[in-house]
């Protein structure tokens, strides 16, 4: 590798690692600070460390995000406050779910209709994934412990069709940020059904040949007590499991 060589790739792993460790900013903090949490949810934020992951996908006043797979909404009450003031969120339900959550006597088209009346910049998404569309351009998509759900056969989806429409909904330069439980390296297909856990080398490949960037991995979900072969719910291992963070770009060209 001749010096030019060199000298970028170093520039680049300098670029990254400056991105995945950004520090929360004061608005950040405020976020998560917020007294309209529930205690459940604040409860949970020893492990998922949410200020340090608003840093990560850099998170602010004014953008426009999505939660895709928002589960009970942990995130997008924090993204709603994080935005402010000018910004707006989208929670994202993929369709699939909808007979599970028929099932428990919910109306999949009504989701979130109670955070929707307290965060007045939330809008509610209910569709296919494979058919990801927004009403405007997006600055983040953003999508933790769910990935692996994609892969599932119950849902029978194209993952590399949900990243190609991610890619479309968002703007040039904006972000893909995939947050999911690890997996052993040594892990076969069958893990994210068995486990709920997906290889983060698995992730890569799928989203850049969407088109993306990989620009940062983060490291502040890491548990060495967390070896990437135990479901998920198990005891030892609930709330404490490895997970990587990746930040993937599309290209502002």
């Amino acid at each position: 590798m001749n010096c030019r060589n060199l000298f970028l790739a170093g520039a680049a792993l300098l670029v990254s690692s400056a991105v995945a460790l950004a520090a929360p900013t004061a608005k950040m903090k405020a976020a998560v600070a917020d007294a309209g949490r529930p205690a459940a949810d604040t409860a949970r934020d020893e492990n998922r460390k949410p200020a340090d992951m608003l840093a990560f996908a850099g998170i602010g006043p004014g953008k426009v995000v999505v939660d895709m797979l928002p589960g009970g909404g942990y995130f997008t009450r924090i993204f709603a406050k994080a935005v402010e003031p000018g910004g707006r969120v989208y929670a994202y339900f993929g369709s699939q779910y909808d007979a599970r959550l028929k099932g428990q006597g919910k109306d999949p088209d009504n989701q979130f209709a109670d955070l929707k009346a307290t965060y007045k910049n939330l809008g509610v998404i209910h569709g296919p994934l494979p058919q990801f569309v927004t009403p405007v351009p997006v600055d983040v998509v953003w999508t933790a412990q769910n990935y692996h759900d994609m892969h599932n056969k119950q849902y029978a989806m194209d993952v590399n069709e949900v990243n190609k429409a991610i890619f479309k909904s968002l703007k040039p330069g904006g972000y893909y940020i995939v947050i999911d439980h690890k997996a052993a390296d040594s892990a076969g297909a069958d893990v994210t059904e068995s486990l709920h856990r997906i290889k983060d080398s698995t992730v890569k490949q799928e989203v850049e040949a969407a088109g993306f960037k990989l620009v940062a991995e983060g490291h502040d979900l890491m548990y060495a007590s967390d070896d990437g072969t135990k479901r998920v719910f198990e005891a030892d291992v609930k709330g404490k499991t490895n997970q990587f963070m990746l930040k993937f770009q599309k290209p502002r060209r």
